[in-house]
């Protein structure tokens, strides 16, 4: 019986002036581990005086994860972090009881050409822990675990696995690799991931029992330990996953809870703009009265 039990498309989406490939959540599955929303945006290429433009916007139960291959983002937000992110490094924002950020393109590159390219991700919380204290960590790309492994370049972005750990501060067991290979190689896990798992494709080819499989797809496993596949040469793909929790969460939006009701109250709380706002910014999204 094949290990691959869902095979899901990127689909587009936009978030404010700008076009995404989105891949979580899916109709047939909703979260994979505690990973509740994955955005693959880009690549762009953007002229003079056209910019990424995603004005104050609101998040409470997950932390979101910011992740380069080009370009650069400026983030802010209402606990007064205004922080660039480049290629390489991590951006990594816990929502808890709730926050507002903004997403533009840095003044720097506002007048030039420029690419963006990257990934957006939601990691929800555990439930102890939605409504914490909201936080904010930028991680260095030199900070980040890098090796080879089975003649693959690898980079643990987010969790632990392999028996090494990164220094992104999660909440619950996961992990996020970066595998990248120049010439065919098998990689096989060895029965090192947990819980659930999906592997996307950014680049190259990947195939897995007789199956070829190209860019834009996401692959569901059945059984994390049971990973193993081929990559093709000039490979990139994206191996995530962890222990999912036992309570379904629920999202409205830029909301993630457990609780119905909490999505609820957020959505009040953002309409009647009860949230902080973000220094230096005076625009806002509105919430979607369409959902």
């Amino acid at each position: 019986m094949s290990n691959i039990g869902l095979i899901i498309e990127e689909r587009a989406a936009s978030i404010g002036n700008f076009m995404v490939g989105r891949l979580l959540p899916f109709r047939q599955k909703r979260t994979v581990g505690p990973f509740a929303f994955i955005d693959h945006m880009g690549p762009a290429t953007m002229q003079s005086g056209e910019n990424l433009d995603v004005p104050p916007h609101p998040h409470i139960g997950l932390s979101t994860l910011t992740y380069l291959f080009d370009g650069a983002i400026m983030h802010r937000d209402s606990i007064g972090n205004e922080v660039e992110i480049t290629p390489g490094a991590v951006n990594w924002m816990t929502a808890g009881r709730g926050v507002v950020h903004s997403e533009r393109t840095p003044e720097r590159q506002r007048d030039t050409k420029k690419v963006l390219h990257g990934m957006q991700i939601w990691v929800a919380l555990p439930t102890a822990l939605e409504e914490t204290e909201s936080s904010f960590f930028h991680i260095p790309a030199e900070e980040i675990p890098a090796w080879e492994m089975h003649g693959i370049q690898t980079k643990l972005i987010a969790g632990e696995v392999f028996g090494k750990k990164s220094p992104v501060p999660v909440y619950s067991p996961l992990y996020l690799i970066e595998l990248k290979s120049d010439k065919p190689q098998m990689f096989n896990p060895d029965g090192e991931l947990y819980g659930e798992s999906g592997l996307y494709i950014l680049k190259g080819k990947v195939r897995i029992e007789n199956y070829s499989f190209g860019p834009g797809k996401l692959l569901i496993a059945q059984n994390s330990r049971l990973c193993a596949f081929e990559m093709g040469p000039d490979t990139r793909v994206y191996l995530f996953g962890g222990e999912p929790f036992p309570e379904r969460r629920y999202i409205d939006w830029n909301f993630v809870s457990s609780r119905r009701e909490r999505l609820l109250q957020a959505k009040e709380d953002w309409v009647n703009r009860r949230f902080l706002e973000v220094p230096g910014e005076s625009e806002f999204v509105p919430y979607p009265e369409f959902k």
